[in-house]
């Protein structure tokens, strides 16, 4: 009985401290995105001062092609719709399920980043890169700072399809598709925003 007791008692403990380990790394992670969310924030002040200058040279009405942008904006909002989904099946411990969505994701995020890697060569193939003037480098350094992000989310659900697939839904694997989770919906907030101010107020 003695043992049984001791037993019970060491599996409530490692599940409180796996529980405190948890709640740690999320607010950690909270606490990174909001640093996150300083860096996009000066990037938005510095496109907003420098949308008209131009130098002379294309406009955002003259070089955005709206419809391109908009498709763009939908296959990222619908790659947050299909992590979701993953999440539900890391609730109902479904591993298949949550592989299944988080490939569904990784194409998704794929398509995103190839349009506009695209869009990025197609600007500097007619003359408008980031050194044509002061509107397009910040432009560049706006929309290529979440590129990056999207870019780097993308190798961290690589390594989540790996670790998942290996070792399972484990404890630590559903904290870092928690974080993950986090990560990926930021980064749709702050093309809402890129899309609303640069692109529609843009061609406006």
């Amino acid at each position: 009985m003695s043992d049984v007791l001791k037993s019970t008692d060491t599996h409530v403990h490692t599940h409180e401290h796996q529980n405190d380990i948890g709640a740690n790394t999320i607010f950690g992670f909270w606490s990174y995105l909001m640093t996150d969310l300083v860096l996009f924030a000066c990037l938005f002040a510095t496109f907003s001062v420098l949308r008209n200058a131009t130098a002379g040279g294309p406009t955002a009405y003259e070089l955005f092609d709206l419809k391109f942008v908009l498709i763009e904006t939908f296959i990222l909002l619908f790659s947050s719709i299909t992590y979701g989904f993953s999440m539900i099946g890391l609730h109902g411990r479904k591993k298949k399920v949550v592989l299944c969505w988080l490939v569904v994701t990784f194409l998704l995020g794929t398509a995103f980043t190839s349009m506009e890697i695209y869009e990025f060569h197609h600007l500097i193939k007619e003359g408008a890169g980031p050194s044509r003037s002061a509107f397009l480098s910040s432009f560049f350094a706006l929309v290529g700072t979440h590129g990056l992000h999207v870019a780097s989310g993308l190798l961290w659900l690589l390594a989540l399809i790996y670790q998942i697939n290996k070792k399972g839904l484990t404890a630590t694997n559903s904290i870092r598709l928690n974080c993950m989770s986090l990560f990926w919906h930021f980064l749709d907030v702050i093309w809402i925003a890129v899309f609303t101010i640069v692109y529609l107020m843009g061609v406006m």
